[in-house]
């Protein structure tokens, strides 16, 4: 994340399972340590963040090939 470490790429569902960890650690905790807290919701941002701009692709690359498909069949 922005602190320095860079999120290795890993798949959507990867990123999606770390994101569920990290809500799933909070919901356990009857008290939070807040510089681990810390760390937890800056994972959680940086993968937020991350996911937002592959998912922007991932419906680019779909709007493209859709696009793609039409023009073939007006052809």
């Amino acid at each position: 994340y922005t602190s320095g470490t860079m999120i290795k790429k890993e798949s959507i569902t990867q990123s999606l399972d770390k994101l569920e960890k990290i809500v799933q650690w909070f919901d356990e905790q009857s008290e939070v340590q807040v510089e681990e807290g810390l760390t937890k919701v800056r994972e959680g941002a940086a993968l937020i963040k991350d996911l937002r701009g592959r998912l922007k692709q991932v419906e680019n690359e779909f709007t493209e090939l859709k696009r793609e498909l039409e023009d073939e069949d007006v052809v």
